[in-house]
């Protein structure tokens, strides 16, 4: 039977089926953050359980490092201080030896630093409290987001309790024009298939304009792919792919890489795979895109005017485009070159690698 890439690492995972659309699934790795772990690790010690596998496990201090500019780093804000301090001690209770603080070198934004470490490799299940884990797709790793109770077990037993998602394949021909960036594709993407598109599916995607992507800007593509409500997002890795891992992985040896780009051959969607779904982009269609409401799937190109919500046939999104305006205290008509900028953000897990910094410089 042909199978498609998401159907392959979930098989090559099982470690039991549960029923026709659940499955006991191992995962390779998980970094936790501060936020989404406190309870999972209590929950642990109320039980009296180990960790499985601690060196399955990296933890980051992410979401409250704070945005001044000081050497060392002083986390001020009281419970933000306790967070990292939990985290801190709780790495060291259950043998936990990966553990990036504040001050850490390695530290940074823990979508980043586990691609920009070389811990994500083509075919594994990558694990986190986060919803944006489906930017190592970009590097043929099935990551999704989970909850603190599947932190819990996970940490227990190295596994979980796994629902199948649906499938979705978006194929991009052409390429993006000049001026335009990953970002602008993820965009367009969002707003052809919606914010609920790809609700409770795998998304893989394909084509001659994801090929041309960088690594860095397939990481983009898959990241805002939660956005549309996808349960995880795939590309299959190629040459880009293996030698971004192997520039990355400290330690790697010639063998283990070898066997690495052999069973990276086999990741890619046998011919015939049936999808629930399928799309077709060109890139050659992008444009500089902007939002002007208040989800992703609200944008137009930079040059486009804003849509009259009652242009909209659905009634959810018609109420949606209504408070997305008012919010941003625009109007239908109007045109988003010229519209006023006041503050300006660089450095989210969508976008927060060294390449967009020098972009963006």
């Amino acid at each position: 039977m042909s199978r498609t890439l998401y159907q392959k690492i979930v098989d090559e995972h099982t470690i039991k089926r549960i029923d026709a659309q659940t499955v006991l699934l191992y995962c390779d790795v998980h970094f936790a953050n501060e936020y989404t772990s406190p309870q999972a690790f209590a929950g642990l010690s109320s039980r009296k359980l180990p960790a499985a596998v601690p060196d399955a496990h990296l933890c980051v201090v992410d979401h409250i490092i704070p945005s001044t500019d000081e050497s060392p780093r002083r986390i001020t804000d009281h419970d933000s201080f306790v967070q990292a301090q939990t985290l801190e001690a709780n790495c060291r209770k259950f043998g936990i030896r990966a553990f990036y603080g504040p001050n850490d070198p390695n530290q940074g934004v823990e979508h980043v630093v586990m691609d920009e470490q070389g811990l994500v490799r083509p075919g594994m299940v990558v694990i986190c409290g986060d919803s944006h884990t489906t930017t190592h797709g970009a590097l043929g790793a099935l990551g999704f987001g989970i909850g603190t109770s599947e932190i819990e077990h996970l940490l227990a037993t190295q596994t979980l309790v796994y629902r199948m998602a649906g499938t979705m394949r978006i194929s991009i021909a052409g390429q993006l024009p000049a001026g335009t960036e990953p970002k602008d594709l993820a965009l367009a993407v969002l707003r052809r298939i919606s914010a609920r598109g790809a609700l409770g599916k795998v998304v893989e995607y394909c084509g001659l304009a994801v090929d041309a992507l960088t690594i860095e800007g397939r990481m983009t593509l898959c990241n805002l792919t939660v956005e549309a409500g996808a349960r995880g997002a795939l590309i299959a890795p190629d040459d880009k792919a293996l030698e971004w891992v192997k520039k990355h992985a400290a330690g790697l040896s010639d063998e283990d890489f070898s066997a690495m780009a052999a069973y990276a051959k086999e990741l890619r969607s046998d011919p015939g795979a049936s999808f629930d779904t399928e799309i077709e982009l060109n890139a050659d269609d992008t444009a500089p895109m902007v939002t002007w409401g208040t989800s992703p799937e609200q944008s137009v190109a930079i040059d486009e005017v804003i849509p009259d919500p009652n242009a909209f046939t659905d009634e959810i999104e018609r109420s949606a485009a209504l408070r997305g305006l008012a919010y941003q205290g625009l109007s239908a008509g109007r045109r988003m070159a010229g519209v006023p900028i006041q503050h300006v953000f660089i450095g989210s897990c969508t976008n927060g690698r060294i390449s967009d910094l020098r972009a963006a410089a």
